[in-house]
């Protein structure tokens, strides 16, 4: 009899995605009381279904039957893709699968911080004095990337809140930024116009501390700066020296260079800033797709 394939799962996944490979693979979880680590496994495992964690190459280079990664999500930092493409590894990603929710997350951390909640919450004397909030209707939102999620963001700012929203993307046509309703713009105008500031760009070299203290200042006094795409495209020395010096009103962070974000982080200490634990895409919807979706990418490929 052949041996059935394994597949190793580091971290719970929604059930319909074990209950999809399981006529195809051995489900093998690297959590709970009875999981096992990639080392007890790496002679037999097949594929990963990976959410969070790393694949490094020296893993790769271990599971001489591993034939696929499969993200839970959407980016590819975690993952020694160079490597993979030299073992004839197969990477995907499930693109689609949380764009609505780390959009929405995106606009909650925006009305959090431009209504005061995070002040709110702390309940540090009277804070009813102390919160002038600001609506978004008609104020200028601008989009650093135009990928889905951006533009699923530039749907709900515009049609449900009435923004100008503005967007540079380079790898974009700005004919299809149009179309969405939305205003191209090079870096320099967007930093110049954007009272809100919304990051979407993935993490690569070009990326990295995309968003320093010159790009911060150049933004309109008051300005609010939001990051759900990776920490390292927003520099938070940065961000924390134009927040004490009072030239932005605050920043809504899901995403930090070291996640999760130390407790006794100067950030953590400041009233107007947001931060929540890498949290966008953890709605139902959203975990249900994105398992399944790297599922099925497994029995594709598996078979």
């Amino acid at each position: 009899m052949t041996e059935r394939p394994l597949v190793w799962i580091p971290r719970p996944v929604h059930d319909d995605a074990l209950a999809r490979l399981r006529p195809y693979a051995e489900v093998c979880p690297g959590y709970g009381a009875e999981g096992v680590t990639f080392d007890e496994v790496h002679d037999r495992v097949a594929g990963v279904l990976l959410r969070t964690e790393r694949v490094d190459g020296a893993m790769m280079r271990r599971a001489p039957r591993l034939r696929i990664v499969a993200r839970h999500g959407v980016g590819l930092d975690t993952v020694d893709v160079d490597t993979a493409r030299e073992l004839g590894i197969t990477v995907t990603t499930t693109p689609t699968a949380n764009s609505r929710s780390v959009a929405e997350h995106t606009v909650a951390l925006l009305l959090a911080v431009r209504r005061g909640i995070g002040i709110a919450v702390r309940d540090e004397g009277d804070t009813r004095a102390a919160i002038h909030g600001r609506e978004l209707g008609g104020a200028v939102l601008g989009l650093v990337g135009f990928g889905r999620i951006a533009r699923e963001v530039a749907t709900i700012a515009g049609r449900g809140f009435g923004m100008r929203v503005l967007a540079h993307d380079p790898m974009v046509p700005a004919s299809v930024m149009t179309d969405a309703g939305v205003e191209p713009a090079d870096l320099p105008t967007l930093l110049s116009l954007a009272e809100n500031l919304s990051l979407h760009v993935p993490l690569v070299e070009a990326t990295r501390d995309l968003i320093g203290l010159p790009e911060l200042l150049a933004l309109p006094e008051g300005a609010v700066v939001v990051n759900t795409s990776r920490g390292g495209i927003l520099d938070e020395s940065a961000l924390l020296t134009a927040v004490r010096r009072g030239h932005l009103a605050g920043a809504g962070l899901d995403v930090t260079a070291v996640e999760p974000l130390p407790s006794d982080h100067p950030l953590r200490a400041e009233p107007s800033v947001v931060i929540t634990p890498h949290t966008g895409a953890q709605t139902a919807q959203a975990l249900r797709r994105m398992a399944t979706e790297a599922a099925d990418h497994i029995i594709a490929h598996l078979t």
